[in-house]
């Protein structure tokens, strides 16, 4: 399963420090981020958060980003399980 989320994050020690917590908490899933390029206010400019996996509680990535000081959300459409090398959209 993949699970994306947008954040404000914007700067790339702040995303190796993310990174580095997200992991271990969620030791299970592999963590990337991709930086806003856009430079646009959140939600417009944001920096997406992937994590593949399984179990991903979503919630708690978000909690975890929210608690780091930072905005966090789940990008409902882009919910994503993946199923061998396809990847299937509900």
């Amino acid at each position: 399963m993949v699970e994306v989320f947008i954040t404000d994050i914007k700067k790339q020690t702040q995303v190796k420090k993310m990174v580095k917590t997200l992991k271990r908490l969620f030791s299970e899933l592999k963590i990337s981020f991709d930086m806003d390029e856009t430079g646009l206010p959140f939600p417009q400019g944001h920096t997406v958060l992937r994590a593949e996996g399984e179990p991903i509680d979503a919630n708690a990535i978000v909690l975890q980003v929210k608690k780091s000081g930072f905005m966090c959300d789940i990008m409902e459409d882009m919910r994503h399980e993946k199923t061998s090398n396809k990847t299937v959209c509900p």
